[in-house]
């Protein structure tokens, strides 16, 4: 990959990843959206939508794609499940990143998985970015933001390991527990780190 500089970012369900991809791409990070490369998968691609049918049964639409709803609902929850769900996608979601990576033509790529820690993803990435907030943010962010039940909510949040286990592997960490202003401040701090080490690299 060159001297592209990648950056995983990642946290638990609801704690801000997609605000601080925002903010690093109007700095002029290149982003991608590991969330969405699934997302195009279960719609698109016969062969994994066959595969995900064959582990969990009808979850496919009239049209062919997965109802992700529906698998979700399958996968939250179930270890077994998720863990299956993941050596389905993953190895494709990671090579659709490497093509997206050598052909981006931009200096600093941001990849944003929730799952980055637990796949072939991390060894992509110079640096891991973890954002993370208190429980209750996150419930209510899945509440309001995303209209899901208060119990749905929490199976979502509750079937994650503990956000500690993420902060402890993380080279730098984005508390988004106050305001958005301080979420830009210490996102943009840590983005003029990596700068200014991508430019003493060069120098040197």
């Amino acid at each position: 990959m060159g001297d592209v500089i990648v950056i995983g970012l990642t946290g638990n369900i609801a704690t801000g990843k997609s605000t601080v991809m925002e903010i690093l791409a109007r700095r002029g990070a290149y982003t991608i959206d590991a969330d969405e490369l699934v997302h195009e998968l279960l719609e698109n691609d016969p062969a994994i939508q066959s595969q995900v049918a064959a582990r969990f049964g009808q979850v496919r639409t009239e049209h062919g794609e997965v109802d992700r709803a529906k698998l979700g609902t399958i996968v939250f929850g179930d270890p077994n499940g998720m863990r299956d769900l993941e050596r389905i996608l993953h190895p494709h979601v990671t090579a659709r990143v490497d093509r997206l990576i050598a052909d981006c033509g931009v200096r600093v790529v941001v990849v944003e998985a929730i799952k980055l820690l637990e796949g072939e993803l991390r060894h992509r990435c110079q640096a891991i970015w973890v954002t993370t907030c208190r429980e209750d943010q996150q419930m209510r962010r899945l509440v309001v933001g995303r209209k899901m039940s208060r119990r749905e909510a929490r199976v979502r949040v509750q079937s994650q390991p503990p956000q500690a286990e993420k902060v402890a592997r993380a080279d730098t960490v984005i508390d988004t527990s106050g305001s958005l202003r301080e979420t830009e401040r210490q996102a943009i701090e840590a983005w003029d780190m990596v700068q200014s080490a991508h430019r003493n690299k060069v120098l040197t």
